[in-house]
């Protein structure tokens, strides 16, 4: 793999999305007052299920994504829907360097070969420093909700 590269997660990079997660979410527990809801997935149960994407060797960036579809039985259309961006995390030594960049691009394409015309993420209200970056990638805020002991805001990105 070159370090461009960004390839589905396989179980043996289960330490690796733990430890990169880890490092770049930690520095947030003392100003949100609670750990960050990334440092606590199930990494394995993520990596099973397709969800997580790394780069890297060893892996210095990653993206955990969910599709969402429209639900035939309410009457949607099965084309309709969005990609989630559960999570996108770059270990602290690679910041600066283009992996978060690259990463995002990834999800847009990614949503797009899925056929969904939508991103969406959200983000602490504390982390303002995601509230500058994802503006300059095209999404929008959509709302700011409080759900439990996090103060989020909800992000979307349109693909036409």
């Amino acid at each position: 793999m070159t370090s461009d590269e960004i390839r589905p997660a396989t179980q043996a990079d289960v330490p690796a999305v733990k430890t990169v997660t880890d490092a770049a979410f930690r520095h947030y527990i003392e100003r949100i007052g609670v750990v960050p809801q990334p440092m606590e997935a199930d990494h394995a149960a993520n990596v099973a299920a397709g969800k997580v994407f790394v780069t890297g060797d060893p892996v210095i960036g990653l993206v955990v994504v969910e599709e969402f579809r429209g639900h035939e039985a309410d009457g949607a259309d099965r084309s309709t829907g969005h990609l989630l961006l559960d999570s996108i995390a770059v270990h602290p030594d690679a910041h600066g360097t283009g992996v978060g960049r690259r990463l995002l691009h990834f999800v847009d394409a990614h949503a797009r070969a899925l056929g969904l015309r939508e991103v969406r993420l959200c983000t602490n209200a504390l982390m303002w420093e995601n509230q500058r970056i994802y503006p300059r990638y095209g999404y929008e805020v959509v709302e700011r909700r409080v759900d439990g002991p996090y103060d989020r805001v909800h992000y979307r990105k349109r693909l036409d």
